[in-house]
This record gives C-alpha cells, sequence and structure tokens, in this order.
C-alpha cells in the first residue's frame, strides 16, 4: 500500500497532495453532520492529465477512489466511508474561455458556481443555475448530482444546461466531449451517462455550459396564499397572465417565515397579517411593462381569493431580501435542532393531495413532529422536512428510517421520485429496491460494471448491492 500511495502523490505532484489530517478533515464531513468519513489521503489535481494518471493507478492497483466537489451534497454521495483516496476538484479551477456569441462558458470542474455566474455575467449573460450552496458548490458537483435548485422551471435542471464534458474513465482514459453542439446525433449522447452518475462512473474534469441573455427586467414578488391548492392554481395564473415568463415559484409555510425571523439576523415577515402558505414568485423577460403585468396579475389574484395579500420588490435589494428568507430556510432549520428531510418529487398536479396526505401520516405516526414542508412548486419538487419537537432532539432523529419509509411510500403511490435533485449517494442506495423496478436496478448494474468494471470508482454509492436469497 505505501507503494500505491507513493505513485499516487507523485501523480498528484509536489503540492497535488495532503496526508495532514487537519486539512483532510473539512473534506470528511457532510453539511449537516449527519456523515463522517475516514481517509488519509487527499488528493488535489491541476489538471485533467494528473486526474487521468491518479485513476489509471487506482484501476492497476484496485485503489477506490472517492470524487468530491465542494462538499455541499446532502446525501453522504461524496464522503469516503472506508478509508479511500480523497480526490477534491476544487483546485482545477479555471475558466478556459467564454464565447459571447455562440453562448457558451467553458469550465473545469473546480470552478465554485458563484464565480461561473459572474464570468456569464462579465460577458453580459447569464448561468441561470440557482442553488443555495451556490457560494461553496462546484460546477464538477452540480453536473455529478444533476443539480436542480431554484430556476428549474424555467431552465431545467443542470442536464439542461450542459452542452459538452470532459470526463476522465475508471481506467485513466479521458473522453473528450467538450462540444457544444445543439445537433449532434452521432451515436450515443455519452455525456448524459455522467450527468448525475454521482461520479460513479467516471470523473468529470470540464464542461461547456448554456449561457442565456441576461432579462432586461427581473419581477420579485411575495404573497400570501390560504392553502397549497390556492398557491397551485395562482401557479397556472401567473404563468398564463404573463406568457410562460416564471422563472422561479417557491411554496413556503409560515413556520419557515417564524423560525428565519428568529434564527437569521435582520430576517423579518415581508408581509403585514401571518398567513398558512407564501409563494416567492420571480418572473424575468424583455417584455415591457412586465412589473405592471405582474403586479396585475396578482391583484387579479386576490380578487379571486387565490392570494390574501402580496408585495413587489421594488428594487434589487429588495428582490435580494425576499430571496434570502427562502434560501435561510435550511440554515434556520438546522439552527432549530435536529430535523428529518425529504427531498421528494410528485407531479405537480398532485402536490396540495401530496402534502395533505403525508403530513397526516407523519402526525400520525411521529407525534410532535413539526412539518416544514417547502421548496419548487413549479417544478414539484418539495423539500418535505420535519423538525423535532423542542427538546427531543436525539430520540427524534432515531426515527429517520421509519418516518423515510413512511413519506417515501406515500411519494411512490403518487408516481413520484425519493430523490428529486439531491441524488441517492449513501443515504438512498438501499431504499432503491424498494421504488425502482428490478429490471431499471439491472440496468444500472450493467452500466456500472461496464464503465468501471474494478469497482474502484465511489463504491458503495448509488447503486444497491444485489440481494442474494
Amino acid at each position: 500500500m505505501n507503494d500505491i500511495v507513493a505513485r499516487l502523490k507523485a501523480a498528484a505532484g509536489e503540492k497535488g497532495f495532503s496526508e495532514d489530517p487537519k486539512e483532510i478533515a473539512p473534506h470528511l464531513e457532510e453539511w449537516r453532520s449527519k456523515y463522517q468519513g475516514r481517509s488519509t489521503l487527499l488528493l488535489k489535481p491541476a489538471s485533467t492529465k494528473d486526474v487521468a494518471a491518479i485513476l489509471g493507478i487506482c484501476f492497476e492497483t484496485g485503489t477506490p477512489i472517492v470524487p468530491q466537489g465542494g462538499n455541499t451534497g446532502l446525501v453522504g454521495g461524496q464522503i469516503p466511508f472506508h478509508g479511500e483516496v480523497l480526490l477534491s476538484l476544487k483546485w482545477m479551477n479555471r475558466i478556459r474561455g467564454v464565447d459571447k456569441d455562440g453562448m457558451i462558458l467553458t469550465a473545469e470542474a473546480g470552478v465554485v458556481l458563484a464565480e461561473a455566474q459572474a464570468a456569464a455575467t462579465e460577458a453580459g449573460l447569464m448561468f441561470p443555475l440557482k442553488l443555495g450552496s451556490e457560494g461553496s458548490c462546484t460546477i464538477g458537483g452540480n453536473i455529478a448530482t444533476n443539480a436542480g435548485g431554484n430556476h428549474v422551471l424555467r431552465y431545467g435542471m443542470m442536464r439542461s444546461l450542459v452542452m459538452g464534458l470532459e470526463v476522465v474513465m475508471a481506467d485513466g482514459r479521458v473522453l473528450e466531449m467538450l462540444r457544444p453542439l445543439a445537433k449532434d446525433n452521432s451515436g450515443y449522447d455519452l455525456k448524459q451517462i455522467f450527468i448525475g452518475s454521482e461520479g460513479t462512473l467516471g470523473v468529470i474534469t470540464a464542461a461547456n455550459l448554456r449561457l442565456f441573455p441576461r432579462p432586461a427586467e427581473t419581477v420579485v414578488a411575495f404573497a400570501a396564499v390560504p392553502s397549497p391548492d390556492a398557491a397551485l392554481k395562482l401557479l397556472g395564473h401567473m404563468q398564463r397572465r404573463t406568457g410562460g415568463l416564471l422563472s422561479a415559484f417557491e411554496l413556503i409555510p409560515r413556520i419557515a417565515i417564524e423560525l428565519v425571523s428568529h434564527h437569521i439576523p435582520r430576517a423579518r415577515d415581508p408581509l403585514a397579517a401571518p398567513s398558512p402558505w407564501y409563494v416567492l414568485i420571480e418572473a424575468a423577460g424583455s417584455v415591457a411593462g412586465l412589473k405592471d403585468q405582474v403586479e396585475a396579475a396578482l391583484g387579479d389574484a386576490i380578487t379571486q381569493n387565490l392570494a390574501r395579500d402580496a408585495t413587489l420588490a421594488a428594487n434589487e435589494a429588495q428582490a435580494r431580501t425576499l430571496w434570502h428568507i427562502r434560501e435561510s430556510i435550511s440554515e434556520a432549520q438546522k439552527r432549530e435542532g435536529a430535523s428529518i428531510k425529504h427531498d421528494i418529487s410528485v407531479p405537480v398536479a398532485s402536490i396540495p393531495a401530496f402534502i395533505e396526505k403525508a403530513t397526516q401520516a407523519v402526525a400520525a405516526k411521529f407525534p410532535g413532529a413539526r412539518p416544514v414542508t417547502f421548496g419548487h412548486l413549479g417544478d414539484g419538487n418539495l423539500h418535505f422536512n420535519f423538525n423535532a419537537p423542542p427538546g427531543q432532539d436525539e430520540g427524534f432523529l432515531a426515527q429517520w428510517d421509519e418516518m423515510q419509509l413512511t413519506v417515501h411510500d406515500i411519494v411512490k403511490e403518487f408516481s413520484g421520485s425519493i430523490s428529486a435533485e439531491h441524488g441517492i449517494g449513501a443515504m438512498k442506495r438501499d431504499l432503491l429496491p424498494r421504488y425502482k423496478s428490478s429490471e431499471e436496478l439491472d440496468a444500472m448494474r450493467l452500466l456500472k460494471s461496464s464503465f468501471d468494471p474494478k469497482n474502484i470508482l465511489n463504491p458503495g454509492k448509488v447503486i444497491p448491492p444485489v440481494r442474494r436469497l
């Protein structure tokens, strides 16, 4: 093993590795502190050539390795649990170029999302992926997990924003697919196999990303609604009245406003009177009078009892303040205490019925659990979370698996998914046989064995083991 470590260190270069426990430690713990891993070797490659050399050695020697981006994942997919070598792509952080006319940005895997957004802005364009972790998550991780976020309603998941990829395969060979073509039917679209594969099929090192024209006007509004059903009807109403220009439509419960107001400095309730539910709305475009359209549409919605009250951001600072409320919910939940979280999706039209049925089921089985249901109503993705009753954190977390089964079984009844945007990782791997067909799982295993025959890439993640009778 010492010889393998020496070879890996040599491949990474003099400054491309660390065996310092203090430097490695931050890479071993997930943001929610749910997962803690172990590794004695952190590799920090600076180029695709370095990654290729490292994986070539790992493949030859059968050495397991775990790729990691910004370490912002929430399902343990980026954590080395069994002492695997840890491969951080954070040092591959160059923006290789911006094509203004073709509206393409080429970035290495370690580029932080906020930096990619800034590079697009500097070019007079926009990269639309919007996440609460955008100051620390990386492009490679976003692609490997097929990140979603707040603008999926308008721009789609990360899968829709990737035009080309550069990937190092398990045996060290480089798949050069940085071809920013809208149309390419010259065989299998191999890049799609790696998007959302969570580092189990190859290591993403660079990508061509789609950029968009910056909208001339962005309107942000915050509305009180009486129920999820009213919120759903308001979604359709606003889409029709804006001509499909909504870029975000976020559902927020009253308890989330209270938690954010209590735990997050300078956060406050945007409306005068409390409401059981709210929606945060963003519309963007270059049509004349968009703000007037949104304001008039909300006025009519109040008349039709789809909303009770609403406020529009008067400027960019106020818009950021409204978005700050939505983006602070997870942090406020964390400060409040223990919580059990579910990242699920159901058909948009089924959201009100799902919330009602699943909330009642959890209340019956787990008395005192406080529902904090929020998220991307516009695309059907809810963060269906529950905070512990006050003072009962430890006992509450012991019910994690049972509560997940309760919620996920109802998700299945509604033809939904147990992972909308966070991935499978380690957390949900063993749940997949309950919710995916054996045929789907066999196809996933076939892909894994074809691309990673020695099972060195992020072993134990995503793919559930075959159960022997």
